[in-house]
């Protein structure tokens, strides 16, 4: 089931999606091939290859609990996922010479989540791989077309905005 919210502000609206998600089965919890490659696992991580991998070595590191937003997890959670992903980069450098990483995570449908479950993707990079190069978040994550840098008296009033609502 969908929700929209809009919330009008200055020149812009945000669109928020709500997805509520029931009885559904998890690909990252129920897969048999992602169970079969697993890397690691403890009571709280789990680290696997991705199946679409950006490059050879791009994995996954999900909480083992099935939640869908990093500001769910427990700090124990936090931390473990943290340590994973420190412990992962050295053995991707070592298995693939991995000379730099994109770590990223993608919350919500409206922000390519495809699948239910929170993960990280760490992806190896070294001159020369298929991956994009020019990390330009500008080009690729945020509305297209001109993007003139804000007025501050907007970014003012859009902090403005954001600090009534924080809680």
């Amino acid at each position: 089931m969908w929700k929209w919210e809009e919330i009008q502000t200055v020149s812009w609206t945000i669109k928020v999606c709500k997805v509520v998600i029931g009885g559904m089965s998890c690909l990252f919890c129920d897969d048999k091939d992602v169970q079969s490659r697993i890397i690691f696992k403890n009571d709280l991580v789990v680290v696997f290859p991705s199946n679409m991998p950006i490059t050879i070595g791009h994995v996954l590191i999900c909480p083992v609990r099935h939640i869908l937003k990093i500001d769910q997890l427990s700090d124990d959670e936090l931390k473990a996922i943290k340590d994973l992903i420190t412990r992962i980069k050295k053995s991707l450098i070592k298995s693939f010479g991995a000379e730099g990483f994109n770590i990223a995570w993608n919350e919500g449908i409206t922000a390519g989540q495809t699948v239910d479950h929170l993960h990280i993707h760490v992806v190896p990079r070294k001159a020369g791989d298929t991956g994009i190069y020019e990390y330009e978040p500008r080009k690729f994550l945020y509305r297209t077309g001109d993007r003139n840098e804000s007025p501050e008296s907007e970014l003012g009033k859009i902090a403005e905005f954001i600090k009534k609502n924080i809680e």
